[in-house]
């Protein structure tokens, strides 16, 4: 059997009164983008919840762009707050043609909470304080129709956005000192890798359960392939020097597209690729091809400069096919 994965960071999708460009100018935008994945499966990132008068927060943002849509008629899992709705901000999501179980969120449950003193706020911090993640980690299993099952795994890890530091900030995008922002710069840093690297002991503790699992981790890493995050993930045996480790190993599906359309975001004209798709060596023998539909991809650095927005998403979605073979 045929099957579609895709990933996808859909950029604070939302329906806010007023909100310009409005749902409905996105919609017409990134539906078609959708239609074009033909996927089975799509992890979504970046997906607001709503509010409505005596109900839980929900995706109503989202159920309005799968409408119409074969997606519609999907199963779905997402993050949810501690009260079970979904949160009003970055909400990943999966939506699968097949039967989801197994659903669990991970939010520092693998890695303690960190403690760290910050030395450049203003007054200095006296004592270390908890430095923790706000985004989890979200897992499902995929029950496909031939009896096989996909443990897949949904992160969006911390942006490159230097982390608040009190008394350092002058306006929304402005420092008082380099110092400053090089502190926010690396506590971002640090939370980045600490997610990467909750998902790596989930990715270890399926191997430890199954040797055989077929994984696959996607999302938005807001990292770079050669940088901590995608490797922390991946395991490659040239970084733990364990040649016994060669099957925990997850390998990246970039691997396969040409290089020249190997992106999924544009900076101040700089290609990037952010967004990525690992999968398990079990996986390996599945897989076919990828895509990443990058071609109407706008520069988010000329948006940053003139603070407007664009309807469809600043980052491509992402598609990789495999062939379940028994």
């Amino acid at each position: 059997m045929k099957l579609r994965i895709a990933t996808f960071n859909l950029e604070n999708l939302d329906d806010k009164p007023g909100e310009s460009p409005s749902l409905q100018e996105r919609i017409q935008v990134l539906r078609p983008q959708l239609l074009r994945l033909h996927a089975d499966v799509i992890c979504f990132q970046e997906v607001n919840g709503q509010e409505t008068p005596n109900q839980p927060r929900q995706l109503l943002a989202l159920k309005s762009l799968l409408e119409q849509t074969e997606y519609a008629n999907f199963h779905i899992a997402h993050t949810k707050t501690q009260n079970g709705e979904a949160y009003d901000e970055r909400n990943l999501v999966v939506i699968s043609r097949y039967p989801l179980s197994g659903v669990e969120q991970y939010l520092n449950r693998l890695i303690p909470t960190l403690q760290y003193k910050k030395v450049t706020s203003l007054p200095p911090e006296t004592n270390a304080r908890p430095v923790g993640w706000e985004r989890p980690i979200l897992y499902a299993r995929v029950n496909l129709s031939d009896g096989q099952t996909i443990h897949l795994i949904n992160v969006h890890l911390k942006s490159r956005l230097p982390s608040e530091i009190k008394g350092q900030s002058e306006g929304k995008y402005a420092w008082k000192t380099s110092s400053g922002w090089a502190e926010g710069f690396f506590l971002s840093s640090m939370k980045r890798v600490g997610q990467a690297l909750e998902a790596r002991i989930l990715v270890d503790s399926l191997f430890d359960n199954d040797a055989g699992a077929n994984i696959i981790v996607c999302g938005d890493f807001n990292a770079h392939p050669d940088e901590v995050p995608v490797e922390a993930i991946a395991g490659r045996v040239e970084n733990t020097g364990n040649a016994a480790l060669i099957r925990r190993t997850m390998i990246s599906c970039e691997s396969t597209i040409p290089e020249p359309a190997r992106y999924t975001y544009v900076h101040q004209g700089q290609k990037r690729l952010l967004d990525h798709m690992l999968i398990s060596p079990t996986m390996l023998k599945y897989y076919r091809t990828s895509e990443i539909h990058n071609e109407t991809l706008h520069d988010e650095g000329v948006a940053f400069a003139y603070d407007t927005k664009f309807p469809e998403s600043d980052h491509a979605p992402f598609v990789a096919e495999f062939v379940m073979e028994a």
